[in-house]
């Protein structure tokens, strides 16, 4: 280890100063944060699963509080949760087989998982409606 000033000044590792922020980095980091939110979102569908386990009383409660304006955009923030983290799995897949590293690729990948899972979320919903 080096005790002269400009070793004392310089940062131990890169920090986020030094980067700009790219595509692949936000979805890294979505990916992170829609895999928390999953956790919540089974919580809400094991409520759901055990409310019609337990009687139509139980189940009517759960089912209407879902079925509510709010209940229905945690549900819809659930989809995309889930279609945006299975897609960034898929995308973390193929870099796992060692392809897509070229920047055009990677820059695609990530763009087109957010993309992709807004339209499949969009695609789910209108399809629910319109049944």
């Amino acid at each position: 280890m080096t005790d002269s000033p400009s070793a004392a000044n310089r940062p131990l590792s890169p920090h986020l100063q030094v980067y700009r922020m790219r595509g692949n980095m936000l979805m890294s980091i979505v990916h992170r944060i829609t895999g928390g939110a999953l956790y919540a979102g089974s919580a809400l569908l094991a409520w759901w699963l055990i409310a019609a386990a337990s009687g139509p009383g139980q189940f009517a409660l759960v089912n209407g509080l879902l079925g509510s304006w709010l209940g229905k955009l945690v549900l819809i923030g659930f989809t995309w949760a889930v279609l945006h983290h299975l897609i960034g799995g898929i995308r973390h897949l193929v870099w796992d087989s060692g392809h897509g590293f070229e920047l055009q690729t990677v820059n695609l990948l990530s763009w087109g998982s957010l993309v992709l899972s807004l339209a499949l979320t969009v695609a789910i919903w209108l399809a629910a409606a319109f049944n």
